[in-house]
Parts: C-alpha cells; sequence; structure tokens
C-alpha cells in the first residue's frame, strides 16, 4: 500500500487537475508521443501566445480528477496524454490542430469546449472556425457596410430632394 506522504502528493495533483478543468472554458487531451522535446517546447511556446498551456499527467490521476468533477473523458486516457487547457474556447483546439498539420504524430483526442465534451470529430470543426479576432474583423466589416449603405442611400435621397425644390 502506498505511504500516506504518496498518497497525499496525488491528492495534490488530483486537485491541481480539477482546478485547471474548473478555471478553463475549453481542455482538450491529446497523444504527443513522437514529438521531441524542442517540438513539444515549440507547442507551448505557441499555446501560451493564446493564452493556452499544456500538461503531461498520469492518466489515472487525471481520470479520478474527472471523475470528480462529473466528467466522463475516459476514451481519451488510453496511452499516452497530455492536457491543454485554455480560458479561450477554441485557442487551444486551433493551436494544436495547426501544430499536428506539421507534425502528424500529435493526435488529438477528445475535449470539453464551453461546458460540451467534444470528439475528435468536433474537435476538428472547431479548429476550423476563425479566431475571435477574425470573427469581430469580420462583423465591424458587415456593420461598416451597413452604414456605407445607408449614407448612399441618405446622400441619394438628399439628392433627390435637391432636384424636386
Amino acid at each position: 500500500m502506498a505511504s500516506e506522504k504518496i498518497l497525499k502528493q496525488k491528492q495534490e495533483v488530483i486537485d491541481e487537475i480539477k482546478d485547471r478543468v474548473s478555471n478553463a472554458k475549453s481542455i482538450v487531451l491529446f497523444d504527443y508521443r513522437g514529438i521531441t522535446d524542442s517540438e513539444a517546447k515549440e507547442l507551448r511556446v505557441k499555446l501560451r501566445e493564446n493564452n493556452s498551456d499544456y500538461k503531461v499527467y498520469k492518466n489515472t490521476l487525471m481520470a479520478r480528477a474527472f471523475n470528480d468533477l462529473g466528467i466522463d473523458l475516459s476514451e481519451g486516457l488510453t496511452g499516452p496524454s497530455a492536457f491543454a487547457y485554455s480560458s479561450d474556447q477554441v485557442a487551444p483546439v486551433k493551436v494544436i490542430s495547426d501544430f499536428a498539420k506539421d507534425h502528424p504524430a500529435l493526435i488529438l483526442k477528445v475535449g470539453i469546449v464551453d461546458g460540451e465534451k467534444a470528439d475528435q470529430s468536433k474537435l476538428v470543426e472547431y479548429a476550423a472556425l476563425p479566431s475571435r479576432d477574425q470573427l469581430l474583423t469580420m462583423l465591424a466589416g458587415s456593420m461598416i457596410g451597413i452604414v456605407r449603405d445607408l449614407s448612399i442611400c441618405l446622400d441619394l435621397y438628399s439628392q433627390q430632394k435637391e432636384e424636386n425644390n
């Protein structure tokens, strides 16, 4: 039987995982086998640039933490798994998916995005979404188009009124 000291250390890790999951809007489990240390560092830098991070925990400890939180991600806890998390809904999914294009050894497994479980196909869909900044730019462009059209209509209307007077 494990000593009390080891059990306490394991419980601290479980609490850390639960804290990260509770404070994140998205979490992603991915298989990191086949990437080198330098590639792992590169991935961590890209994730941090997008207010995300990842950590490798033992699957048994992640399973216990997820169980305590009522989350079922057991299918993602086979083989070596890394755990990415973020306060942004799609940032870690996009970064890991983009990174996986150049590093085919990296495989998205399963995740939770904005409180909903996402399997591998759903994660691929989320990765295809434009970023928040791109969506805001698209929205602003649409709004500018409406204002431009309104100003053209008002100008034409005022010209017509001037011709009639």
